[in-house]
């Protein structure tokens, strides 16, 4: 039974676009493995932009320098 996480950033990120994520990552370990998708899960984690760092900085706050 494959297990798929996908974490994204909890930023304008739609039910579609994940419904999207859900249905694609499905089909990709079916057409890539063979796997039955009715044991296939995925889930998506969103995390809040001030959870997460890169390098030594938070997301939200490399976001805000990129827009000023």
């Amino acid at each position: 039974m494959p297990y798929v996480n996908i974490r994204v950033t909890d930023d304008d990120v739609t039910a579609e676009q994940k419904a999207a994520l859900i249905k694609g990552t499905t089909q990709l370990l079916v057409d890539v493995l063979d796997k039955d998708p009715a044991a296939t899960m995925v889930v998506i984690d969103e995390v809040n932009p001030d959870n997460w760092g890169l390098g030594f900085d938070q997301v939200s706050e490399l976001r805000a320098r990129r827009q000023g």
